[in-house]
């Protein structure tokens, strides 16, 4: 098999994650604990390159990718070098709204010269010379224009598409058009976790639901120290998010029990800068069951923010390029199903996951 070449937008704490983690891997030659499949269409984690990259940080712009991944503000520090990240420098991103107002002191933007034209046409050379043909979105919540700005400029190179964060790109009808039209596959919209915090809600919402009990009122509150919280600050910014992780877990829920907006709360809550990249999530759900008697339970889940899209991101980009080789566009249906958190169509995880893994049996044949 060959490499599969990927270009990153937004070099931050997700993509530091996903680099690092499959340089240990590669490092310490472990076994493949946290991987949801060990190859896709013959592909393991050792065949991705990062190949190129854009960014606004001044930490970061002009510096080569396998140093940038390591610059402020990232905290991901797991190894102390990466090989599957090129020593290209990471090229200037239009800003557009892609940096909040609680985060540009952290992220020390660039002081944009460049017209968005300008930009745009040095990131199609950027992309054509590194001949990237995969380009994930890892962009903050709330940027909108920056999004719909890469998703632009993957239709122009010939890239697919994946898109890990909540401006739905994806799952709107007339994005996706465009992708069939270029023939090109496209995976989104905003990534889940191996255990996030929306995934172990669902799993337990299903479970509820499964015993036959009904639920009256759920809520799922997160807090955490990273950039990613800083932003979220910003409740402008936090529609989108809100929307796809509450949809998430509605979905699950049979129409006739479809919880009131005031009887369900998912939602970012709080930045705790000495948290770091630890994500703390308080999930509540409250029902009946048999005899019509209440019950409620909670949980509470520890885990490290960055490392947790990282094993279901590496999925996507495999996925992306099977779709690729097979001349396979448009929506990847069970891809993002299974993956993400706001796809074009919801599946229960368990339906999910077996379609997806008989639409790779089947393009693998």
């Amino acid at each position: 098999m060959g490499k599969i070449r990927v270009g990153v937008v937004g070099v931050g704490n997700c993509f530091a994650g996903l680099a690092q983690g499959i340089e240990i891997y590669k490092q310490k030659n472990i076994q493949k604990l946290g991987l949801m499949h060990e190859k896709i269409g013959g592909y393991s984690t050792e065949d991705l390159e990062f190949v190129s990259s854009f960014d606004v940080g001044e930490n970061k712009v002009g510096r080569p990718l396998n140093e940038a991944i390591f610059s402020d503000p990232n905290y991901v520090d797991w190894v102390d070098s990466v090989s599957n990240c090129t020593t290209r420098k990471v090229k200037e991103s239009p800003i557009l709204d892609g940096v909040g107002v609680y985060v540009a002191s952290m992220i020390k933007p660039i002081k944009q010269t460049k017209t968005e034209k300008e930009l745009e046409k040095e990131a199609i050379e950027e992309i054509e010379t590194t001949k990237t043909k995969i380009l994930i979105n890892y962009l903050p919540v709330g940027s909108q224009k920056a999004t719909e700005f890469w998703a632009k400029i993957a239709l122009k190179t010939g890239c697919a598409f994946i898109n890990c964060m909540p401006v739905f790109i994806a799952s709107n009808k007339e994005w996706l058009k465009k992708f069939e039209n270029a023939g090109l596959p496209i995976i989104g919209d905003d990534v889940k976790g191996v255990i996030g915090a929306t995934i172990t809600h669902r799993t337990l919402a299903k479970l509820c639901v499964d015993r036959g009990a009904v639920i009256d009122r759920t809520y799922q509150i997160n807090v955490g120290g990273n950039t990613d919280f800083a932003n979220m600050l910003e409740r402008e910014r936090l529609e989108s998010k809100k929307i796809s992780k509450t949809e998430a877990v509605q979905s699950l829920i049979p129409a006739n029990q479809r919880l009131n907006d005031k009887d369900i709360y998912i939602g970012p809550s709080d930045f705790i800068p000495f948290l770091g990249n630890t994500k703390l999530a308080f999930i509540r759900i409250e029902g009946r069951m048999f005899a019509n008697i209440p019950f409620n339970m909670e949980i509470r889940l520890d885990v490290d923010d960055k490392a947790n899209s990282g094993g279901v991101a590496i999925d996507a980009i495999r996925c992306a390029q099977l779709a690729l080789d097979k001349g396979v566009s448009g929506n990847l249906t069970y891809v993002s199903a299974y993956l993400m958190k706001h796809p074009l169509e919801q599946m229960g995880d368990e339906d999910a996951r077996e379609k997806l893994d008989n639409w790779i049996s089947e393009l693998e044949q």
